[in-house]
């Protein structure tokens, strides 16, 4: 009874371990190409959605993983091309160069396609800036989309090997706006009205995947921007941003885009550093001077800065616990206004109380360990009981749009 009973204790010592472990960064893994070959799964499907004529698409990725690693658990990069949201493709050379490189290091990196076009007919009706708008959110939609892929995949048949905590999104111009988006856009009201977010599907779209969170461990910027920098708050994930500051197509600070159609004004790397920076989100912010937009995908010197800066970016988010998607934030302002839950452990039910800043109603969900979405709750007071109904015994994470995730637990 007594050899049982240690067993059963060493085997919960061993799960939790497990659970807490993180992404082993010695030996050069994730820092020296140890692998010199890369496998490369093509036209894996990862979703399929709606696109802008109103016909179904599926979505497709290639996989990179490093040829004959063993590791059980690895980080995984998710990259989008460039192209203005009307060309590119997965097999963009940019792209490809930059998932094998990554895969070299020890990553399972993949490279996306996403939904393109807009309505265009010319230079006398040329696209208005809502659609344009709108084929960004697309994209968004769909990169979440693979995010979730992911994070299923590990949760079930575990056919890529990938640690789900540990995802990080990121792209070349277009593909950056995405990865943008995927990474800050968490709430409808961040979206103007003209582009309609809720007939596009709500900011996490309809792309596949449900019911697992799309959420990332920090996000690469390349030459990329926003209409806003306000949808960067407070415990936001970290970036990593890569510019030219002579970029004509996307500001390196701020300024519109767009030649044929109605100007849209964004905000560019220079102005997303001093946002993140204001804030206390760690980043990186890698000035091409002189350079004009995209370079690293032209000029080999460049292009070698960008992957030593990205690199170097991502390699200490590895030696810490990744993606939050069950627990709060590690290093989440402390006065930063926070849900209370109680009691914790639960049996029935937990007694809520919202911060009294918060506007009414808004939309939650509870995650389960997985990363699974058990359940959507749209608190219309600041105190409630959620109940718990079905939901098994285990760790849950109550998660607000741009909040600290609040933990919950029923025994």
């Amino acid at each position: 009874m007594k050899s049982t009973f240690l067993l059963i204790v060493c085997l919960l010592l061993m799960g939790l371990h497990a659970a807490n472990a993180q992404i082993d960064t010695t030996r050069g893994r994730y820092y020296q190409p140890i692998f010199p070959n890369v496998t490369v799964t093509s036209g894996v499907a990862y979703g399929s959605a709606i696109n802008y004529i109103g016909n179904p698409q599926t979505l497709l990725m290639d996989i990179y993983q490093p040829t004959g690693d063993t590791e059980a658990r690895r980080p995984v990069i998710i990259f989008a091309h460039q192209g203005g949201f009307v060309t590119g493709s997965r097999t963009d050379a940019y792209i490809v160069a930059v998932c094998t490189q990554f895969a070299k290091l020890g990553y399972v990196t993949a490279s996306i396609e996403y939904r393109l076009g807009f309505p265009f007919t010319g230079l006398a009706a040329p696209a208005d800036t809502p659609q344009v708008a709108r084929a960004a959110i697309r994209a968004m939609q769909d990169m979440r989309a693979a995010v979730r892929f992911f994070r299923r995949d590990a949760a079930t048949t575990n056919t890529y090997r990938v640690d789900s905590r540990y995802i990080t999104v990121g792209g070349s111009s277009a593909g950056a706006f995405a990865a943008l988006e995927v990474g800050y856009l968490d709430k409808p009201a961040e979206v103007p009205a003209y582009v309609d977010i809720a007939g596009l599907g709500g900011i996490e779209g309809q792309s596949g995947n449900p019911s697992y969170s799309s959420a990332v461990l920090a996000v690469l910027n390349l030459s990329g921007a926003t209409e806003s920098p306000s949808i960067i708050e407070a415990g936001n994930v970290p970036l990593c941003s890569v510019h030219g500051t002579a970029d004509r197509t996307v500001p390196y600070l701020q300024g519109k885009v767009g030649s044929l159609l109605p100007p849209k004004y964004v905000y560019g790397s220079g102005q997303l550093n001093l946002r993140t920076t204001q804030l206390g989100i760690r980043n990186t912010l890698r000035t091409l001077r002189g350079a004009g937009h995209i370079p690293f995908e032209t000029n080999a010197a460049y292009a070698d800065t960008t992957f030593r800066t990205i690199r170097d970016f991502l390699r200490p988010s590895l030696g810490q616990p990744g993606t939050v998607v069950t627990a709060s934030k590690p290093g989440a302002l402390k006065n930063a206004p926070i849900t209370q839950a109680y009691p914790v452990p639960a049996e029935e039910s937990v007694h809520l109380v919202l911060p009294e800043a918060w506007l009414l109603p808004i939309e939650a969900q509870l995650l389960d360990a997985a990363g699974r979405v058990v359940r959507t709750i749209n608190p219309n007071a600041h105190d409630l009981n959620m109940l718990r109904g079905s939901l098994k015994a285990g760790i849950y994470s109550l998660k607000f749009p741009g909040q600290v995730p609040v933990r919950i637990e029923f025994k």
